[in-house]
């Protein structure tokens, strides 16, 4: 089992910067992978950006290349995602999420999930 908990939400003002925080605990494997999703009201959720567990290989959506950056720290048992440049589109609950089998942008490939953490971006 897995446990997830993510922080550092908030409300942030368009073109500023934010820092999420997904934190684990509980048994990973080596070779597990982790993942931001994201959902905004009325929207399903969506993919943002996953790294695996050496932290030499990411991928993000295209939304967000080149504004955030995902990455992870195993000695601290933690992943980030640096937000630059936010957009009042990026107002949505994050959600960090872990896989010990899947590498990619299919919420239905990650095993166990966060609560989420609530990012509002102001125009």
């Amino acid at each position: 089992q897995v446990q997830l908990v993510e922080s550092g939400g908030g409300l942030v003002q368009a073109g500023g910067s934010l820092r999420l925080s997904c934190a684990r605990s509980g048994r990973t494997n080596r070779g597990f992978v982790m993942a931001w999703f994201r959902q905004a009201p009325g929207r399903e959720r969506e993919f943002v950006a996953c790294i695996n567990w050496s932290g030499d290989s990411t991928l993000y959506a295209d939304s967000v290349k080149g504004r955030f950056t995902i990455s992870n720290v195993n000695a601290q048992a933690t992943v980030y995602l640096q937000m630059n440049s936010v957009k009042p589109e990026d107002t949505a609950v994050y959600y960090c999420a872990v896989s010990h089998d899947y590498y990619g942008a299919g919420s239905a490939g990650y095993e166990y999930w966060g609560q989420g953490t609530q990012v509002t971006v102001s125009s």
